[in-house]
């Protein structure tokens, strides 16, 4: 039996933080992940995605020691476009500018691919001594007492923990183990995912544009082969994607290119394509004896805004400050519910919103599209209004 203070389950990039910062705040560490980390660009099965780190996230990433390993790879992001292309040909009709300087001194947030996130992540707790990473396994069993978990690893070890940490997806076997259940919606959509180049540089906007089928969003990239690049989400109803996804470079060039106005002029694309389902979830609570659950293991959104990784840190951050602030045993009754009730509501909350915004940005017929639009910019021409909006988008404290 191997013992220890908190066992996480899951090594994306929320688990890999959560070891970190754990690790760095004096915890006895195991965190494990059934595949193997991919922490190259081009190898198979990298995730192109991207994520963008907003203020609050920046902050908890440079308390815990990872954003020094982070910022020089960083793409900061000063202002957030949204276009509307919703009229009868694929071009702008309205586009707003949310400019961080507005709110703040800072932008609203930095872009990373998520790959190396993962590598800077690795090498982070490759100096830590009480943080032990085992990729290649996997949580095959979990059985909770009042005084400790007891985990069983595919590789047949049996770990103690006064704390299990579920990070292991919308699927967590962690959360199936301790019986909490889920609320799904589907949307009938999935994403692609890739890189692209461009001869218009993005001057760190990123841009969504909103047509139907979902959002067109390109995220700023650094330079790639002397050229300005960015991070692309297209979100479109399955068979479309299915369609999008076969076709061959050049088809599928002239479709991103319409699909994108035309505002960065022709895009290349320099990755590989990738296909991510699109959902929303919400776990009915996010703890259980000796467990808590963060990250998509308790809520899945559509990637709309920049949400979900830094609500996933946010449930972090407030976790390890509960924990800090009542030292002794991480995995307390009384402290994992008020994890959940500072964390659940505004879950809740957010999931609601961006569920609406989803919606919003499916609709097919004209009339609805245009409703879109004037409520667009309604909201933009109401300066209290923008800036309400802008300071809710970063993610107030839980």
């Amino acid at each position: 039996m191997i013992d220890t203070d908190i066992l996480i389950s899951g090594g994306g990039v929320a688990g890999l933080t959560a070891a970190v910062g754990f690790g760095r705040a004096g915890f006895s560490v195991i965190c494990v992940d059934p595949t193997p980390p991919v922490t190259e660009r081009d190898a198979e099965g990298s995730d192109l995605r991207t994520t963008a780190f907003l203020q609050p996230s920046r902050d908890f990433l440079d308390r815990i020691g990872l954003w020094d390993r982070l910022a020089d790879h960083a793409t900061p992001l000063q202002v957030m476009r949204i276009v509307d292309a919703g009229g009868e040909t694929p071009e702008p009709r309205a586009a707003h500018d949310f400019n961080a300087a507005d709110i703040s001194d800072l932008p609203f947030g930095w872009n990373l691919p998520n790959w190396l996130l993962r590598r800077e992540m690795l090498a982070a707790l490759d100096g830590l001594q009480n943080v032990r990473f085992r990729p290649g396994t996997a949580t095959a069993g979990l059985l909770t007492r009042e005084t400790e978990a007891r985990v069983t690893l595919s590789d047949g070890a049996r770990v103690r923990a006064r704390l299990v940490i579920g990070a292991d997806g919308r699927d967590s076997p962690v959360r199936e183990a301790v019986g909490i259940g889920v609320k799904t919606t589907r949307y009938g959509q999935k994403a692609l995912a890739f890189a692209v180049t461009h001869p218009i540089p993005h001057e760190n906007v990123s841009t969504e544009i909103h047509r139907s089928g979902g959002p067109f969003t390109l995220v700023p990239l650094p330079d790639y082969e002397g050229l300005p690049s960015s991070a692309i989400v297209w979100m479109e109803r399955g068979p479309e994607v299915k369609r999008l996804a076969a076709l061959d470079v050049a088809a599928f060039e002239a479709e991103m290119s319409e699909r994108s106005c035309h505002l960065f002029g022709p895009l290349t694309l320099v990755s590989r394509r990738t296909v991510w389902p699109i959902i929303s979830q919400v776990a009915e609570r996010m703890e259980a004896e000796r467990t808590a659950l963060i990250a998509e293991a308790a809520h899945v959104m559509p990637p709309i805004g920049a949400q979900g990784l830094n609500m996933s840190l946010a449930d972090l951050r407030v976790l390890l400050e509960l924990i800090e602030a009542a030292p002794g045993d991480p995995g307390a009754r009384d402290l994992l519910r008020k994890y959940n009730r500072i964390r659940h509501t505004e879950v809740l909350a957010r999931v609601t919103g961006v569920d609406a915004l989803n919606r919003a940005s499916m609709v097919e017929a004209q009339g609805l599209r245009d409703l879109r639009m004037q409520a667009l910019n309604t909201f933009y021409s109401v300066a209290p209004v923008r800036r309400v909006l802008m300071r809710a988008g970063l993610g107030a404290r839980g």
